[in-house]
């Protein structure tokens, strides 16, 4: 057999799938960052009618339909107050895409790539992927990512640095001082800031700020339908940043996807642009959850930070408490899952039903009892 490439070989499974696949058919899963709410009726119907149209048979443009582009930029407006050109986004196929189009186009082989640690398992490997060296970056004690830890591990080989809020596993929101500070270590530094802003709409406490407020050159930034309009199965996210950014950006996408699924762009652009409603009633929804999981974990006895947004929670753990949670029923991930600075902790998802949750949290009180 043939060998395989230094780059593939670099990387495995993510851990998460692992944790899924050691758990009972009927485990409570809090290990998925899958939103159980339906995607809106009025971006399936989008979807549908272009479908009946015939508007889905051909290739879209490599950015994406127009009307698509328009409704992100009139998304970044209205959320952030940003000013973005249509012309300067790409719809690519989920966050995912857009993530590694930011990795390819910007990180030449050896380069350093400055990731949270804790962090979403993607920047570790799509940073591998694209030839360049993961620097883990450890977090504060309240698992906020520390700017000046950022900016004390820049060096002449660093090409980006990742920032991701709200955060995934940890739940955190980043202050509007650390975001300008993000911005200044960028410009200042002359390096990428990628910023992840999947979780953007889920804010509980202060508020939800971006590096693109305040730097446009050296900031790119990641979004997506999926967490936001419950849309993961689409597949349908974007990356926006500077015309040249793009432009380089766009000739990885050429390559890799030519353009994102036509039925999904029609569907993402009914929902940005349509009710946001839904947005509001997920974010209470999780509000109330993120309470309900907190409380939880107190009367079980273990420390979380309170998540300020997303739908996680990474409580610090006992040796052996995913096992123990597992062997009851409920998944859970283990936080070195997500870099070596996860261990001791857990990553928990309250996308699950309040139901779900509420059993789950006996179990893992049982299970927290078992390892103490």
């Amino acid at each position: 057999m043939t060998q395989f490439s230094d780059r593939v070989e670099r990387i495995s499974i993510s851990g998460i799938r692992e944790v899924f696949e050691a758990a009972g058919a009927d485990a409570i899963n809090l290990g998925l960052g899958q939103p159980d709410f339906p995607t809106p009726d009025h971006a399936k119907r989008a979807a549908i009618d272009a479908i009946e149209a015939g508007d889905t048979d051909a290739y879209t443009g490599n950015k994406g339909i127009p009307a698509l582009r328009e409704a992100i930029a009139a998304r970044h407006e209205a959320d952030m107050g940003v000013t973005v050109s249509p012309d300067d986004v790409i719809a690519t196929a989920g966050g995912s895409e857009a993530l590694h189009l930011a990795m390819e186009a910007h990180v030449d082989h050896g380069e350093e790539v400055l990731i949270p640690d804790p962090g979403f398992v993607a920047y570790d490997a799509l940073a591998k992927l694209a030839g360049g060296e993961p620097v883990p970056v450890p977090l504060r004690e309240d698992l906020t990512i520390d700017p000046a830890a950022v900016e004390e591990r820049i060096t002449d080989d660093t090409a980006a640095f990742v920032v991701n809020s709200p955060g995934n596993p940890t739940g955190t929101v980043s202050s509007e001082a650390d975001v300008r500070e993000f911005a200044r270590i960028a410009r200042e530094h002359d390096v990428l800031c990628v910023s992840d802003e999947v979780y953007a709409p889920f804010v509980f406490d202060g508020e939800h700020r971006s590096p693109l407020e305040f730097e446009r050159d050296n900031v790119v930034v990641v979004d997506a339908c999926s967490k936001r309009y419950s849309m993961t199965g689409w597949r349908l996210g974007w990356v926006t940043g500077s015309s040249e950014r793009i432009e380089r950006m766009l000739r990885v996408h050429q390559y890799v996807q030519a353009c994102a699924s036509a039925p999904a762009q029609f569907a993402a652009e009914a929902a940005l642009s349509g009710p946001q409603g839904v947005v509001d009633e997920m974010r209470d929804a999780y509000e109330r959850r993120r309470d309900l999981v907190v409380s939880g974990l107190a009367d079980a006895g273990l420390e979380c930070p309170s998540p300020q947004g997303a739908f996680y929670a990474m409580p610090r753990v006992p040796d052996g408490f995913v096992d123990e949670c597992i062997e009851r029923g409920v998944i859970v991930v283990p936080g070195e899952a997500f870099g070596e600075h996860g261990a001791g902790h857990a990553r928990i998802s309250y996308a699950a039903g309040e139901d779900d949750l509420r059993d789950a949290l006996e179990l893992i009180a049982e299970a927290a009892e078992a390892v103490r």
